[in-house]
């Protein structure tokens, strides 16, 4: 979901739609009514503070049967210079009790923030069905997206999934030719297939992925794998999917080939990159635009890889089209 946020009345939206996603995926009461005193919270933010308002963006998680919920919240406003004062009870900037970010990292399983003066403010907060168990452990990698459809469009022509296997995890981000339902069918079905046969190469899942498509208006996909023991990332792309490795030691751009899978597709190739230390991993549909960089945004990279890929979306998206952004990093 993707709830813009100006006024209070859509906060009372965002509220009721949280707590009947919440129960959908199996919160109990109180789970559900402690996610939607975050949104509530967040979007209270939002109206108070973001001169030019401001969205939450809530979707799903599961993890060994468990079901969840990440809240992030986005904003262009002033930003924050003194962030760990924002979150100390009591603090206000706006004359109120000061409670809204406070309260949010006390009731959420995992929070973390970003915020500039002059760039605004992101928040990222999830939520668990039951509490976690001590054991919990999601893998070496973490993963954070935004996916959103075309403006008056119901669903997306976008998709992304994941797939974790030991010290591997693979990435496939699909965009489907044109908008709305045919577009998320496309993309619907590079998604089914990236899962049932993750143990391909990410060439020849694409071969598969293409000859599957023939049926629908097509997509551009590209998927990459992730392997922490090689220390290396495999890419295959095909259209207009947008790959990087932002490192430490320099950025490296991932080449995909022109075409669309399921209509054209001159060339598959796979390309090996190197998988340094500290390295992040961006992936994005062509919803965000191609010449964006993070170097005025300091701290941001250390930070949860939703973070990443919102403040993505929220500064770079094209405003006309569906868009997807992952990021991936190494916990």
């Amino acid at each position: 979901m993707n709830i813009p946020i100006t006024e209070s009345s859509q906060v009372a939206e965002a509220r009721r739609l949280t707590r009947t996603l919440a129960r959908d995926i199996g919160f109990n009461e109180v789970a559900a009514a402690k996610a939607a005193l975050v949104v509530t919270e967040l979007g209270g933010n939002l109206v108070k503070h973001a001169t030019r308002g401001g969205s939450l963006l809530i979707r799903p998680l599961a993890w060994e049967g468990l079901s969840g919920l990440e809240i992030l919240s986005l904003d262009k406003g002033p930003g924050m210079a003194r962030v760990s004062e924002a979150l100390r009870d009591g603090y206000s900037s706006a004359g109120t009790t000061g409670t809204g970010l406070g309260a949010v990292k006390r009731l959420s399983s995992f929070f973390d923030i970003h915020s500039l003066p002059g760039k605004g403010t992101a928040v990222v907060a999830s939520l668990w069905s039951q509490p976690l168990p001590e054991d919990y452990y999601p893998g070496r990698h973490q993963i954070g997206a935004v996916n959103t459809a075309k403006p008056g469009e119901d669903v997306s022509g976008d998709a992304w999934a994941a797939c974790r296997q030991r010290d591997r995890v693979l990435i496939l981000v699909a965009d489907g030719l044109g908008h709305g339902p045919l577009a998320a069918e496309a993309a619907g079905i590079a998604i089914n297939i990236f899962r049932e046969h993750s143990g391909l190469s990410p060439a020849g899942m694409l071969e598969i992925i293409h000859d599957a498509l023939r049926s629908t208006r097509g997509a551009a996909v590209a998927v990459a794998d992730i392997d922490e023991a090689r220390q290396e990332v495999r890419f295959a792309g095909v259209g207009n999917i947008s790959g990087i490795i932002l490192a430490p030691a320099g950025n490296r751009s991932l080449v995909s080939h022109n075409g669309t899978l399921g209509y054209q597709a001159h060339k598959i190739q796979e390309f090996i990159y190197p998988w340094p230390e500290e390295a992040v991993l961006i992936m994005h549909s062509d919803g965000i635009a191609t010449r964006w960089g993070l170097e005025s945004y300091p701290g941001l990279l250390k930070k949860h890889p939703s973070l990443i890929a919102g403040v993505l979306y929220r500064d770079f998206e094209r405003g006309h089209d569906d868009a997807t952004v992952v990021a991936v990093r190494r916990q």
